[in-house]
């Protein structure tokens, strides 16, 4: 195995460095837009008299990132070319998001709304992939932002356990009723339409009989009750109820009964791309502190002299490295294999790199002392938005039990997301 980085991802990493100074670093500076990531970043993106919802200026600024993104020909670089992409491996996005989150804060990569120069698009790619014909035709939409779609999985009474949703959808005639809620439905904010995960066949706890379907927002019967206030704001996290939705056979995607296989197709797209983030994020962590200790005087002394600030970064540093390399050589096998045979090594690099951001957003606040606990500086909405990736889309104890499933032989086919 070759572990240098290739040689056309490095040169790619310098198109990217170049293309935010002169393009994405005065976007962020003009006209105050910095409130969005400065110590007022929270209060900046947050309506909170209009239910805690995103704030339109802050939408704004990020269609505007996104489009110079895809005007400089960033944005889709993971896509099919068929899709105006550049065909993007595995191994490529994970460096390139590392690499962005080991920035910090900024508009290049904003942690919160996942909305980066170089773009990670798993509905587009479930749609092109999975997608009748006149539904492939929906992703260059999706791309422009004219159609939105939400991800409806998650439930009330069930989260992780997918095979046991409560929503229904049942056959009449020509159409689909579909009843039921679903809870933290992403991005219902600004969305046109949701794929909402239903049973229509077999029995609570089958893997197969779930069955994806597209649902337009504004359907009859499809009401949003309220965006759940999060740890990190602000919030598109709905509460979404549906009473006697209809819709017809055209919503279905990926065909009847195999909602599960378009989930995890998404997942697995989703859980290395974090990973990477992660790793990138608590590299920042360690960087900042490193040189915070180097320059802080404490005791007529630089406080890194001290091994109780060495110790616990040197630790960290260790660690970083370690999940850095889970994560490449996962991707990289995904380059090479069906997804669901690494399956295991998606999970462990997932669990492993949420926790470390974690912890070491924790440990930058502590070298950091006080100042480090402030707004200031940017370590509290770090832990804030990866702390969710420690519970959403499968939490980190499914993600133990996916690993613990092949290492005791379980079909993981069968298995939840």
């Amino acid at each position: 195995m070759d572990f240098e980085i290739p040689a056309d991802i490095g040169a790619l990493l310098e198109r990217i460095d170049e293309f935010i100074a002169t393009e994405i670093k005065p976007l962020e500076e003009q006209d105050d837009n910095i409130r969005f990531f400065d110590h007022r970043r929270e209060h900046a993106r947050t309506d909170w008299d209009n239910g805690g919802l995103p704030r339109r200026e802050w939408y704004e600024l990020l269609g505007e990132m996104r489009r110079r993104a895809d005007a400089a020909g960033l944005l889709r670089w993971a896509l099919p070319a068929d899709l105006g992409g550049s065909d993007g491996s595995n191994l490529g996005m994970a460096i390139i998001r590392e690499h962005l989150a080991a920035k910090g804060l900024g508009l290049h990569n904003d942690l919160q709304n996942e909305s980066s120069i170089v773009g990670n698009f798993p509905s587009v790619l479930m749609v092109r992939n999975a997608g009748t014909p006149e539904q492939q035709q929906w992703c260059e939409k999706m791309l422009t932002g004219e159609m939105r779609i939400a991800f409806g999985l998650t439930e009330p009474d069930h989260g992780s356990d997918a095979t046991w949703l409560e929503t229904t959808a049942v056959r009449d005639g020509d159409e689909w009723v579909i009843n039921g809620a679903k809870r933290f439905n992403t991005g219902l904010d600004i969305a046109t339409h949701d794929m909402v995960f239903a049973r229509t066949s077999g029995d609570p706890g089958d893997a197969y009989g779930i069955t994806c379907f597209v649902v337009p927002t504004d359907a009859r019967g499809f009401d949003v009750e309220f965006m759940w206030w999060t740890f990190n704001m602000p919030s598109e996290h709905a509460e979404l109820t549906l009473h006697d939705v209809r819709v017809g056979d055209d919503a279905i995607l990926g065909g009847e009964g195999r909602g599960l296989e378009m989930a995890n197709m998404f997942t697995h797209e989703n859980r290395i791309r974090q990973a990477a983030s992660g790793v990138g994020a608590a590299q920042y962590c360690v960087d900042q502190s490193v040189e915070y200790a180097k320059e802080r005087i404490v005791f007529g002394r630089p406080l890194w002299r001290n091994q109780a600030i060495q110790f616990p970064l040197a630790e960290m540093q260790t660690r970083a490295e370690m999940v850095r390399s889970l994560v490449y050589k996962t991707a990289w096998h995904l380059d090479r294999n069906d997804h669901m045979a690494v399956s295991d090594k998606v999970s462990m690099a997932n669990y492993q790199a949420n926790r470390l951001v974690c912890e070491a957003a924790d440990l930058a606040i502590q070298v950091h002392g006080g100042i480090g606990y402030t707004r200031h500086k940017p370590f509290e909405h770090i832990y804030r938005h990866h702390r969710r990736y420690r519970i959403t889309e499968g939490s980190e104890e499914i993600q133990i039990r996916r690993v613990a499933q092949r290492m005791f032989g379980v079909d993981v086919k069968r298995a939840s997301s």
